[in-house]
């Protein structure tokens, strides 16, 4: 191909190539190969087509069935695959849709044509059914235009193209905003939603106005392509290698189109430690993967390497795999993929570390045997679950080694509140229990990295790391966070945590400050959902609602604004008389979701709260004649066939097209083990939020359907109130 002619492809057409017939699917790739080596060869049949929406719409055959949609250059060398379907759809798509520059962002925008353009209705948004319950509207009714007090230019700024100026300021609700939707542009849809839904317009514009520094060509489709927010919808191929590599296998799209508030996070040269929230499938893990990336190309001496740390063990798996599929091998090499304990582990046993790190459920007979022989009076009124809450969550953390610091550490989060003369008494629980942990030579993974702090402190700090990417933030507790800042020097981009409160799932939470790690000024959100439908998001909220979800820095994360792209149904729930009716049906639901048969099944899972539930479970598929994969701590082999189980734990960071919450009866969730076995009121409350996040983080692993079940009562999560 002539090095000035180039090709780049819409996620357009990605979206739509993938819901085609496998063996049109292989046309396709042919036909993408030999097109990008010459678009302008003769052999490539370019036809016009009638009433296409723009003069340099052009469809070419790909079979005598299917054709692809071509915007060839009026000006330049960029030849842009738009669109490939059916010969009648393709047309249709051509002829309703327009690709133009805007005049004011510059940007490459996608969208409807004006001439299809109808008035907004003016009618109150419909009720959003969460539950079969209840409905609660998603936007209050309004009467007066929601833009009336924004002018041309502000509504021009965040993309709104200037032939749908006047359809947007009819724009009375968000309901009139989703009933245009397929008409306006992504990224212009987007900042009307948010203002629709609550959003101040100032954060609005700080995240989607752009204001062109230089004239804008509306013709120059070359210099519009290397925008960051043309970036989004179209990527131009570089080279063979890289795409056949896309057209090897179904694309995720992450891999290659980002969001602009995206890739600013991830280009950026940060003067320090930088925290990213966002709601669940907001491609935060996506940002970390791409910032480990473009730290290697852009910041990293030779000698260095990116410590890339998650909390979740399964996690770093499946993370490792992925950064495989957008860096090199090289690149790869020097990213080190390691969950926290690990690295903890491992650091301490190349200093000769001489202490077993024991699990917490390793403690419970040696608990048992230093509560019962303690004579202190105050301890014989509090319960055994007070001390092992109390040690894992003031005594570990805070490092308190000695009555004196015991008595003057703060106690802020726990119920019970102690006197001090109680506080001087119990401490001789945990100085017992202090001793009888050294006798055996153990130390709980909190001391552990408190101990490889002190390693660190004294210089025996790893040479390799430049920097440091965490994702999980939120499950790190504060011995985590402490080590981590320890871990690198303060410098330009030197720690990147992302991470999101409505997920932690685990026992350790910590803040930022009181780590060490200062993020004032460089704390960034992920408003947009790419993951799952607005019902589904709006169910998993639900979930939480009323729960104050902190931002991992003593501050309160909202999830007022975060918007999901797509539109789908309800999730599904449905109780049961017996397990067996439950299994039987989520076995119909699976073959009707799945009309291609065993090679989607891959396409579900069904996750419940335990791993004998999930084994139960996969068990009764398979009776049914349903081929079922566990999966455990290894990465998913995608090339294994079979509906996958997994517990809520495990599936954390994956997602599945079709999703089945088995097993939601209030027998099971919350797990009563988590929940109902502290008599600390507190501590039973932050253990049921916990379980509230569990199902949250499991409903929104969901892409298209997602379907609760239960036998006997029902979850009380599910319950409106």
């Amino acid at each position: 191909m002539s090095v000035d002619v180039r090709v780049a492809i819409a996620d357009t057409f990605w979206d739509r190539l993938f819901d085609l017939p496998k063996a049109t699917q292989k046309k396709v790739r042919q036909f993408v190969t030999k097109f990008r080596q010459a678009p302008t060869s003769s052999a490539i049949n370019y036809e016009q087509f009638h009433d296409a929406c723009q003069s340099n719409y052009r469809s070419v055959r790909i079979d005598l069935t299917y054709r692809c949609i071509v915007m060839t250059p009026d000006k330049g060398n960029v030849y842009l695959l738009l669109w490939v379907d059916h010969h009648d759809a393709a047309y249709d798509w051509g002829r309703r849709t327009q690709v133009k520059v805007h005049p004011n962002t510059g940007m490459l925008q996608i969208y409807g044509s004006e001439t299809v353009v109808s008035e907004p209705a003016d009618t109150s948004p419909e009720p959003a059914v969460i539950h079969n319950e209840t409905s609660k509207p998603e936007t209050p009714a309004v009467t007066a235009p929601l833009f009336d007090l924004h002018d041309d230019e502000q509504l021009l700024g965040v993309g709104v193209p200037e032939s749908l100026l006047g359809v947007v300021k009819k724009f009375k609700n968000a309901a009139d905003i989703e009933a245009k939707r397929l008409l306006l542009p992504t990224e212009a849809y987007e900042a009307l939603a948010l203002f629709a839904d609550g959003n101040d317009w100032g954060e609005i514009w700080n995240e989607y106005g752009v204001t062109a520094k230089t004239p804008i060509d509306v013709d120059d489709i070359d210099a519009a392509i290397e925008r960051d927010g043309s970036k989004r919808r179209f990527y131009v191929v570089e080279s063979e290698e890289e795409l056949e590599t896309m057209l090897a296998g179904s694309l995720e799209k992450w891999r290659v189109y980002l969001h602009p508030s995206q890739r600013r996070i991830v280009e950026n040269q940060w003067n320090g430690p930088v925290r990213v929230l966002g709601g669940a499938g907001t491609g935060k893990t996506v940002v970390a993967m791409h910032r480990a990336i473009w730290l290697v190309r852009n910041t990293l001496d030779d000698d260095k390497k990116v410590l890339f740390l998650t909390y979740n063990t399964n996690l770093a798996a499946d993370i490792k795999s992925n950064l495989a599929k957008i860096s090199s091998a090289t690149e790869l090499e020097r990213i080190e993929v390691i969950n926290i304990d690990a690295w903890v582990s491992r650091y301490l046993k190349s200093r000769r570390y001489s202490s077993r790190v024991v699990m917490e459920g390793e403690l419970e007979d040696l608990w048992d045997e230093i509560i019962d022989a303690s004579a202190s009076p105050p301890g014989k009124s509090l319960p055994n679950s007070f001390y092992t809450e109390e040690w894992s969550r003031i005594i570990l953390p805070k490092r308190i080694d000695s009555r004196d610091a015991y008595l003057r550490v703060s106690r802020a989060g726990r119920g019970v509140g102690l006197s001090r003369p109680q506080r001087a008494a119990i401490w001789d629980v945990f100085d017992e229990m202090r001793g009888a942990m050294q006798q055996k030579g153990w130390r709980t993974y909190q001391d552990a990295a408190h101990d490889a702090c002190d390693l660190l402190a004294d210089g025996s700090k790893p040479q390799s790391y430049q920097h440091v990417v965490v994702d999980e933030t939120q499950d790190m507790g504060q011995e985590a966070l402490t080590l981590i800042r320890a871990l690198v020097p303060e410098d330009k981009n030197d720690l990147f945590l992302v991470g999101d409160g409505h997920q932690r799932i685990y026992r350790r939470n910590a803040v930022m400050g009181q780590s060490g790690i200062n993020i004032r000024g460089r704390g960034r959100k992920l408003k947009i959902n790419y993951r799952t439908t607005e019902q589904i998001k709006r169910f998993a909220v639900s979930i939480l609602e009323g729960k104050e979800i902190d931002d991992m820095d003593e501050g309160i994360d909202s999830t007022l604004s975060y918007k999901s792209l797509t539109s789908g149904v309800e999730p599904v729930l449905r109780g049961f008389d017996s397990e067996k009716s439950e299994i039987h049906w989520i076995a119909d639901q699976v073959k009707e979701l799945c009309p291609g048969g065993a090679e989607e099944y891959s396409k579900c899972c069904v996750v419940l709260r335990t791993k004998a539930l999930r084994d139960k479970y996969a068990r009764g598929l398979k009776s049914l004649g349903l081929d079922a994969v566990t999966l455990e701590q290894r990465a998913d082999n995608q090339s294994i066939s079979g509906v996958r189980f997994a517990t809520m734990h495990r599936v954390k960071g994956l997602e599945f097209r079709h999703v089945f919450l088995a097993g939601m009866s209030s027998r099971t969730v919350p797990n009563n083990m988590a929940v109902k076995d502290s008599e600390d009121p507190v501590e039973r409350r932050d253990n049921e939020t916990r379980e509230r996040a569990l199902v949250h983080v499991a409903s929104t692993r969901a892409v298209e359907h997602l379907m609760v079940s239960w036998y006997g009562d029902m979850c009380e999560f599910f319950r409106v109130t």
